[in-house]
């Protein structure tokens, strides 16, 4: 008993492609025909040997283990997997000594993580850490037994495996794609496929611009211990030399990620351009949450040269919040910087701060919910001009702003007779401007109160048909009233209003309270709802806003551009719909159309979205109007999506098309081949937009990724298939 005891324990520790260090406890499980001794020192085991132990599976034809000499061998085909199931070991007959640590395996293959294949004559095990492949081949692509050589595959005199630093060393390696040598390293480090983090270089790509010219990116991965990381990549082309790198780290209670790069090119008025874009978060005591991001550039155009980002403003802040069942608090702090050609920095806000505190308190002898609210609110502009520019352009002007508002609202909801759906909102606000440099045209300083009143009714009918389908139609109306009067202040803070279903049936649709709604209004709309047991989803919202006369002497009729929908005793009527489809499909659209049912603001997005395509389609048309400093008619489609031809190639393209203008903005096309082993990615894009500091550019690019080291295949759809 003793000899198989021993045997048992030595077939059981089996635990990767090296084989363990040490002998686990724990009970184990020999199967076998025959098991017998042979004089008294061998003790043999043969025919469908195979031996279990704590997931880990060895299956062989004979084990012999001989005691006087503490030795084990073991006759193949010998398979061992092991208990996650990431590693397959394969041999044709192995030798090993009594600790597993050291020996020879002939004919072994190895597959690491059910993606890296390592095939070799031999196999040593030295010292239960490394495994020395000897005449090796390795490659992550589907090896066939038709005698077809794998699409790529690096051919080595040895191969060491570093179990415990999960590297993978190449003496005189060969890259060769379809048996064809490529390239020819005589030292090469890879990490295996276990290894999440390690330094070295990741995948390089072609790029080819019409403003860079031709050059290609390497990126180098710096492992900065277990929480940080730093990625460097050179970018050398015809026309600019640039260092990209994004460095992130996570901390105990948060985690920080810069983005950035350094350029010397001639691009723009700047020789050595630069930008860095960050961002973090920190959770902090007592729920509180810190919050960051950072945005800078020191070339208007650069970021737009180099693709980095689309943004026309920049804005960096940071801010702390907190947000729990019934208390809500955030203060933050801004800086604005405009890439936009149109604009000066001097006349846009460069620095705003926010703080604000909601509590909401549900009192018992009242009912209801009782919300409290406070919210402080500065803006600060360079400039020194004491013109107040007009309320639709606030580029013109160096007023300088603070708002103080705290807000008391109480709620309460009652179901009526017939399922009607009854809330009552009842408030009060105060608010406290102060305005520096703001001319002539408005106060320095004023106050204002506000109390407010209103009624909701909603009436939800539902039906289901012999289909069980099911409709629910809600007819909803709204009556409101809001006292005080219209202050002589700047409309610096809600320039853009905003009509759609969201704010239909609200007290004030501004933004910001340094403009509100005031007098008797009544807003009435009715909601459809269809949804359908076979996956089908409708609905449609419409409505609109009356006011009385009152209101609009208060509110004043410059308060709402002519665009927004809201100008006017009655509003523009309301129109949303949405479709969703079982098969991926959804149309959503939204509209405002004037008394004379003429389109004020339109959009539409079609998207098609299921294993095989993810497109969409966006079509957006806003009227003429300089309150909303948009001095042209904006009609524009925007086309993107991608859609996989076939097993292995998936093609892409976006378009942006300006009807108005009739012409181009962007378009992009772009081909992915993806199988097991490589993915290449070849696209290319062209900007049509030019200005006085931005001229049109085309841009090419290539990158091409080795599967099975650093890129894994997550999706076994593009796995290929041997054929017979």
């Amino acid at each position: 008993m003793r000899y198989l005891s021993a045997l048992l324990m030595l077939l059981v520790c089996l635990s990767s492609p090296a084989l363990a260090q040490s002998t686990p406890p724990g009970p184990a499980m020999l199967i076998a025909d025959d098991v017998f001794l042979e004089g008294d020192n061998t003790l043999v085991a043969e025919g469908n040997v195979e031996a279990f132990y704590e997931g880990r599976r060895l299956k062989a034809t004979r084990v012999t283990y001989d005691r006087s000499t503490e030795t084990l061998r073991i006759d193949g085909p010998i398979t061992l997997v092991d208990a996650e199931g990431d590693l397959l070991v394969l041999a044709d007959a192995a030798e090993l000594d009594r600790a597993m640590e050291n020996g020879l395996l002939s004919g072994a293959r190895v597959v690491m993580d059910d993606q890296l294949q390592l095939a070799a004559h031999e196999m040593s095990r030295v010292n239960g850490r490394y495994s020395q492949l000897y005449k090796a081949a390795v490659t992550s692509c589907r090896v066939c037994e038709n005698g077809r050589p794998p699409l790529w595959q690096i051919r080595a005199e040895r191969v060491i495996h570093d179990q415990q630093e999960q590297q993978l060393y190449f003496d005189n390696a060969q890259f060769r794609v379809l048996d064809t040598p490529i390239l020819y390293l005589p030292r090469l480090r890879l990490p295996d496929p276990t290894l999440e983090r390690a330094s070295g270089f990741l995948i390089p790509s072609v790029y080819n611009s019409s403003t860079l010219g031709t050059g290609v990116k390497v990126p180098y991965f710096i492992k900065l211990g277990d929480h940080a990381d730093l990625t460097l990549t050179p970018f050398i082309a015809t026309k600019t030399t640039t260092l990209e790198y994004r460095y992130r780290q996570a901390f105990r209670n948060g985690e920080i990620e810069f983005n950035g790069a350094f350029s010397d090119d001639d691009q723009g008025v700047r020789s050595t351009r630069s930008y860095i874009f960050g961002e973090g978060r920190f959770e902090l005591k007592r729920d509180f949450i810190l919050t960051f991001d950072i945005e800078a550039v020191n070339d208007d155009t650069y970021l737009l040269d180099y693709s980095y980002s689309g943004k026309d403003r920049l804005d960096s802040q940071l801010a702390v919040e907190r947000a729990r069942r019934d208390e809500y608090i955030r203060a933050a702090i801004t800086h604005f910087r405009t890439l936009r050609t149109n604009e000066q920095d001097s006349f846009v806000p460069t620095l705003s701060a926010d703080a604000e505190y909601e509590r909401r308190i549900f009192p018992a002898r009242l009912g209801g919910e009782l919300r409290l609210s406070a919210e402080t609110h500065t803006h600060f502009r360079s400039s020194d001009t004491l013109l107040d520019g007009a309320d639709f352009d606030p580029y013109s002007d160096g007023l300088d702003l603070t708002r103080f508002t705290t807000e008391a609202n109480w709620f309460r909801s009652w179901i009526l007779p017939g399922g009607v759906h009854t809330r009552l909102q009842t408030g009060v606000a105060v608010d406290s401007f102060f305005v520096d440099q703001a001319g002539l045209t408005s106060d320095s300083r004023d106050t204002n109160l506000t109390p407010s009143a209103s009624l909701q009714l909603r009436w939800p009918l539902l039906k289901r048909t012999a289909t069980n389908a099911t409709h629910v139609i809600e007819p909803m109306v709204q009556l409101a009233w809001v006292g005080g009067d219209a202050l002589n202040i700047p409309n610096d803070e809600s320039t853009l209003v905003e009509f759609d279903e969201g704010n239909l049936l609200s007290l004030s649709r501004f933004p910001e309270p340094d403009r509100r709604e005031y007098g008797f209004s009544a807003a009435y709309g009715l909601n459809w709802t269809r949804l359908d047991p076979r996956g089908w989803e409708t609905s449609l919202v419409t409505g609109q806003v009356i006011r009385d006369e009152r209101q609009l002497e208060l509110s004043g009729l410059s308060s709402f551009s002519n665009v927004s929908g809201l100008q006017g005793r009655s509003s523009d009527f309301l129109l949303a719909g949405q479709l969703k489809a079982p098969n991926g499909l959804a149309l959503t659209a939204r509209g405002l159309f004037d008394a004379g049912y003429q389109t004020t603001k339109a959009s539409a997005r079609a998207s098609w979205q299921n294993e095989l395509a993810d497109i969409g389609a966006t079509y957006v048309w806003l009227r003429r109007d300089l309150a909303e400093n948009r001095p042209g008619t904006i009609s524009e489609w925007s086309v993107d999506g991608s859609y996989r031809l076939s097993r292995h190639w998936t093609g892409s393209a976006n378009w942006r098309y300006d009807v108005a203008s009739d012409r181009n903005v962007t378009a992009g096309i772009g081909l992915t081949y993806t199988n097991e082993c490589v993915e290449a990615k070849l696209s290319a894009s062209r900007r049509f937009t030019s200005s006085t500091i931005l001229e049109p550019s085309t841009d090419l690019s290539l990158t091409v990724a080795l599967r099975g080291f650093s890129a894994k295949t997550t999706d076994k759809s593009y796995i290929r298939t041997c054929r017979n």
